[in-house]
């Protein structure tokens, strides 16, 4: 439980530091603002265009009679937009983060920058950075959506599937926040996706505690943007904590997790600056 306090508090913690550092609150608002446009009109199309896609996919429906062929399509109508911003829910993050790959790139090297200590770099140029960046968001939202998928198959249990299963499902979508999140970070210091969900499983209550306040928070209309510049914050300095040192992490009493992930993805140690590569 210790872990489950401690994961909030890196969140309020980073909420705090971009409220102490007005200009980069400000800089990491520009991302969130972006993605919220782009989002919106989408959806706004989707709204109004929904009505002529299921009218185009269901052919076979033309000759039904009243009322069936409008229940019919008005509930798949429904169902699209329905899908459409779930899918906008799921994928806002990881369409943040991707187009503000260079902006939050520089807000987490100015927080481990301010908190002392090395500051790592990747080393690699924008564009590799940033075909990464995409190609471990496909990977984790491939990963959310098989989850989704089976949990809500179980939301058909009488019971269970309107209490048990709904926190589960807010569980997994703040776990894989957090590892979005944290993979600004976990990047420049030459950390891969399959080490940075070791490293998090490691310490899941972490994970969860920081990830599934979030998580309800986003649900919220225009709350994700203006907490996103502290999220990225407060997860670099979980990041910091996640790959200390040994020595560093024993004096603190925090376990050596980082070595301990890698040791178990059976991989090399990570270096600062090591570039990453997509070989896999």
């Amino acid at each position: 439980m210790h872990d489950l306090g401690a994961g909030f508090g890196y969140l309020m913690k980073g909420q705090r530091w971009v409220a102490g550092h007005g200009r980069w609150f400000g800089f990491g608002l520009l991302p969130g603002l972006v993605t919220l446009v782009l989002y919106a009109g989408a959806l706004v199309g989707l709204f109004y265009g929904a009505d002529d896609l299921t009218a185009w996919a269901t052919p076979f429906a033309d000759d039904w009679s009243s009322p069936w062929l409008g229940l019919f399509r008005g509930f798949l109508t429904a169902l699209v937009f329905a899908l459409g911003l779930f899918l906008a829910v799921v994928t806002f993050t990881a369409a943040t983060l991707l187009i503000g790959q260079p902006f939050y790139e520089s807000l987490s090297e100015a927080v481990d920058r301010a908190e002392g200590g090395e500051v790592p770099e990747s080393g690699l140029p924008l564009w590799r950075e940033l075909l990464i960046s995409a190609r471990d968001s496909l990977r984790i939202l491939v990963r959310v959506t098989l989850y989704g998928i089976v949990l809500f198959g179980l939301g058909f249990i009488p019971v269970v599937g309107q209490t048990v299963i709904p926190v589960l499902g807010f569980c997994v979508s703040g776990f894989f926040l957090t590892e979005e999140l944290t993979a600004v970070a976990l990047q420049r210091r030459g950390i891969e996706l399959k080490q940075r969900l070791t490293l998090l499983r490691g310490r899941r209550m972490l994970a969860l505690g920081f990830g599934v306040p979030l998580t309800l928070a986003f649900l919220v209309p225009l709350v994700a943007v203006f907490l996103m510049p502290g999220a990225v914050a407060g997860a670099t300095l979980m990041a910091r904590e996640l790959t200390a040192a040994p020595d560093t992490a024993g004096a603190a009493g925090v376990p050596d997790t980082a070595g301990a992930a890698v040791a178990a993805s059976g991989e090399d140690a990570p270096r600062t600056g090591t570039p990453l590569t997509l070989d896999k």
